[in-house]
């Protein structure tokens, strides 16, 4: 009796057992049978204007540092930071004894050669010696040429002096240049474009420039110059922009904008709600949709409208993508789509 409750026990254990693991399989195909709803959208084209901000530190066309080729005393300096000087003007001025020894030389290397030069007329000096007095004499001018450089220091450039770095009487020892000039007339803005406009870029293309010192003033500027090879690294490449500045107004050193349009080109824009960001790598992605799945495709972005983005590359216009339920999908998830 005993022997025939307990297999019945068994069995009923058993079938327990087989009826639970039936609704668990009955339960796992249905959450496999459920698909992630999502909501998608066909990416249109339409021509977009190519214009671009870029940022960058006012510079000046040109920047001089005066000073001596060798350490001297400095005897008088004939300017302050702010004046604005014209070229060839007088700067400073270093001690005056060694070009007074180099001119009293100079005086009798000239009679010398003179006394020589004559006799060598008559037939009292030999060719040799002629050339010795000569060669002498060049030297002795080349080298008070020199000293008179650097003993009156001029201004290479027209502008503004910028900087003062030494009083009068004080020794010029080269750690630092006695002044500074800049020619801010006009100024030079450095910037690095993306590749991608390369061929659209020339040179004397009108651009648009801001200082954030005046922010509600636009001054119209040129590019000027185009360096012919792209950074390998940041896939760009550094542009010139010269701007006019005949009153001075924009000075070296403040914050610039330039502002570049490129024209219109037709692009595929989609809403900024499908663009997924990808944690770690800063990619941007899509999910587009085909026959009821979906694929995880990068994209890149261009420019932001409101609520839209250009797309560079990565998808074609009218293709389908998800706008929303992203959270949920997996590449090559299987999906239903709901109005």
């Amino acid at each position: 009796m005993k022997k025939m409750k307990s297999v019945g026990l068994i069995t009923l254990a058993i079938a327990l057992a087989m009826s639970a693991c039936g609704k668990k399989d009955a339960t796992s195909k249905a959450v496999a049978a459920e698909k992630i709803k999502v909501k998608i959208a066909a990416t249109t084209e339409r021509e977009i204007e190519q214009s671009s901000e870029f940022t960058a530190t006012v510079e000046p066309e040109v920047k001089n540092n005066i000073a001596p080729a060798a350490p001297g005393r400095i005897r008088q300096i004939f300017v302050n930071v702010g004046s604005t000087v014209t070229k060839g003007q007088r700067l400073a001025q270093m001690d005056v004894a060694n070009l007074s020894n180099s001119e009293t030389q100079l005086d009798n290397l000239r009679r010398v050669y003179k006394r020589v030069s004559e006799l060598f007329n008559v037939g009292g000096a030999s060719q040799q010696e002629l050339d010795n007095a000569k060669l002498q004499l060049d030297v002795a001018e080349t080298n008070l040429k020199n000293l008179g450089e650097n003993t009156y220091l001029l201004s290479p450039i027209n502008g503004v002096i910028t900087a003062k770095n030494y009083d009068v009487g004080d020794m010029y020892s080269a750690q630092m240049p006695i002044l500074t000039v800049m020619q801010i007339n006009p100024v030079k803005i450095k910037i690095n474009v993306s590749e991608s406009f390369y061929s659209t870029l020339k040179v004397g293309m009108d651009v648009d420039v801001k200082v954030d010192v005046f922010a509600d003033q636009k001054f119209r500027a040129k590019v000027s110059l185009i360096y012919p090879t792209i950074d390998d690294r940041t896939r760009t490449f550094p542009v010139e922009v010269k701007l006019a500045n005949a009153n001075s107004k924009v000075r070296p050193g403040m914050f610039a904008r330039v502002f570049m349009n490129f024209g219109k080109v037709k692009r595929v824009v989609v809403p900024d709600l499908a663009v997924v960001k990808q944690s770690g790598s800063g990619g941007r992605y899509v999910y587009v949709y085909q026959q009821g799945k979906v694929e995880f495709r990068e994209v890149q972005i261009g420019q932001r409208f409101d609520t839209e983005y250009e797309i560079i590359s990565g998808i074609t216009a009218g293709e389908q993508i998800v706008v929303s339920g992203q959270s949920k999908l997996v590449d090559g998830a299987d999906v239903e789509v709901i109005k």
